[in-house]
């Protein structure tokens, strides 16, 4: 842990995020707009902005992401589950984020996101799964739809 300013000059603690960069795997363009304008506004970069499976494999094998977060309806042959599967190969955590999350979501995401969902709940689902990976004791406040899977 380190030290910095905070708000109002007073020095406290930081923690530090294992977050950074997030995959949008999304196959409705004002979906993945939202996503990424809320994303890129609270602080996180964007690794892409993908609405298939192939597309979503290069920039996943290319390196450079944190955090997956895909739908399960993509254009193509395969879906966010083919694409949380390849993540999941690779060690990356993955959020689903859709209206009806699979059956064996439990075996290769980390949580899962109704929709709709408002953009604080998509930044605090993040700030949840963030505090998972660092193994934090305490975690931020569970936001509405949120479903976490073997995070104990």
């Amino acid at each position: 842990m380190f030290f910095g300013l905070v708000k109002g000059g007073a020095v406290g603690k930081v923690r530090r995020k294992v977050i950074h960069s997030v995959l949008v795997v999304e196959d409705e363009p004002l979906v993945a707009f939202d996503n990424e304008h809320t994303l890129e506004q609270a602080g996180y970069r964007i690794a892409a902005t993908v609405d298939e499976y192939d597309h979503a494999v290069v920039v996943i094998d290319g390196g450079g992401v944190d955090l997956v977060i895909a739908d399960v309806a993509l254009h193509g042959e395969r879906n966010g589950v083919d694409v949380a599967r390849h993540a999941h190969a690779k060690g990356l955590p993955v959020l689903f984020v859709t209206g009806n999350c699979p059956i064996d979501a439990r075996a290769i995401a980390m949580g899962c996101l109704a929709k709709p969902y408002a953009p604080r709940d998509l930044i605090a689902a993040i700030g949840v799964i963030d505090a998972v990976l660092r193994g934090a004791r305490r975690r931020p406040r569970m936001p509405v739809g949120l479903s976490l899977f073997n995070t104990e």
